[in-house]
């Protein structure tokens, strides 16, 4: 059992930068790859990104444009996502999710995630 727990949402202005982070206890391993997700209302969930154990590999979503970046520090067991130039567009309750798996690639964009956090509110005015 993986247990996740989100932080460091907010509200923020537009343009402003914000990093998320994701703490992870219980059964942490090198077999877990750790992604980022959010979910507007009335929106299917949308992938972020996604990154290795060792934090040498990332994936991110195709629409991010460099806005956005994942990095890990398995010494704290914790998981980033720094955001820049945030958009009204970005409000949304953003997730972390684990997923046990020895691949790594694109494919992760639209794997099943075996544990989930239970997100933090972003919120970006104008």
């Amino acid at each position: 059992q993986v247990r996740l727990v989100e932080s460091g949402g907010g509200l923020v202005q537009a343009g402003d930068s914000l990093r998320l982070s994701c703490a992870a206890s219980g059964r942490t391993s090198s077999e877990y790859v750790m992604g980022w997700f959010r979910q507007a209302p009335g929106k299917d969930r949308e992938f972020l990104g996604v990154i290795n154990w060792s934090g040498s590999s990332t994936v991110y979503g195709e629409f991010l444009a460099g806005r956005f970046t994942i990095s890990r520090d398995n010494a704290k067991n914790t998981v980033y996502l720094q955001m820049n130039s945030l958009k009204p567009e970005d409000t949304a309750v953003y997730y972390c999710a684990a997923k046990s798996t020895t691949y790594f690639g694109i494919a992760l964009r639209a794997a099943p995630y075996d544990y989930w956090g239970q997100g933090t509110q972003v919120t970006v005015s104008l």
